[in-house]
């Protein structure tokens, strides 16, 4: 029997990044695949302690182990549960080459522009200095899913799931209106069971969480 994954996430936080803490991600991939996992928790407050520190050394979520193995940073571990399983990401080497360039392009040239772009206006400016270049960005890839359902490889892959975890912020799928494409993209990767799971889940945690707390 294959030993399970371990997820490292956080034991709780605030309601409002519930269902967004990034542990999502490789749980949505996790349930995709069928690969058996289970969550372990850090206090927020313990994540400067050297043991978390070794897993990730700046002192976020998530963190995964897989045996000897242990990685940091949601994209690296994306794409080790994608080596893991052909149905996040194909074994032939061109299908294998252009989720690799999806899982980067959503890394370098989306969410590091929507990370930003959601950090300014949490101040509410008048003026976001960033909606020209996120309006560009949405507006090339909106260009792209024009064309096609998936992102690479003509199906479903982690390249999707990674691409639709950064779109489903609450206030950039706000702003997708003007990019049909994209919009229905979105809608219809997010209606995959396995993202509704890991979903639900994260919120149960959380919850349960919540319950223990009130307790103590």
């Amino acid at each position: 029997m294959t030993d399970a994954l371990t997820i490292w996430t956080y034991d709780w936080v605030p309601q409002g990044p519930r269902g967004h803490v990034r542990d999502i991600r490789l749980r949505w991939a996790c349930e995709e695949a069928g690969l058996p996992y289970r969550i372990a928790s850090i206090r927020f407050e313990d994540r400067t302690t050297p043991d978390h520190l070794a897993r990730q050394p700046f002192a976020q979520v998530p963190a995964l182990q897989d045996g000897e193995i242990r990685l940091f940073e949601s994209g690296a571990c994306l794409l080790h549960l994608a080596e893991k399983s052909e149905s996040l990401m194909p074994r032939a080497a061109k299908g294998r080459a252009e989720v690799l360039e999806w899982v980067i392009a959503g890394l370098n040239s989306i969410e590091m522009v929507t990370v930003p772009w959601w950090f300014i206006g949490l101040s509410g400016p008048p003026e976001n200095p960033l909606e020209g270049w996120l309006a560009s960005r949405l507006g090339r890839l909106d260009a792209v899913l024009a064309g096609r359902p998936y992102l690479a490889a003509d199906r479903f892959t982690v390249a999707d799931l990674l691409m639709a975890d950064i779109l489903r912020v609450r206030k950039l799928r706000a702003v997708l209106d003007p990019y049909p494409a994209l919009t229905a993209y979105a809608d219809r990767i997010l209606a995959r069971s396995a993202f509704l799971k890991a979903q639900q889940d994260q919120l149960d945690h959380f919850a349960a969480a919540d319950a223990a707390r009130a307790k103590s």
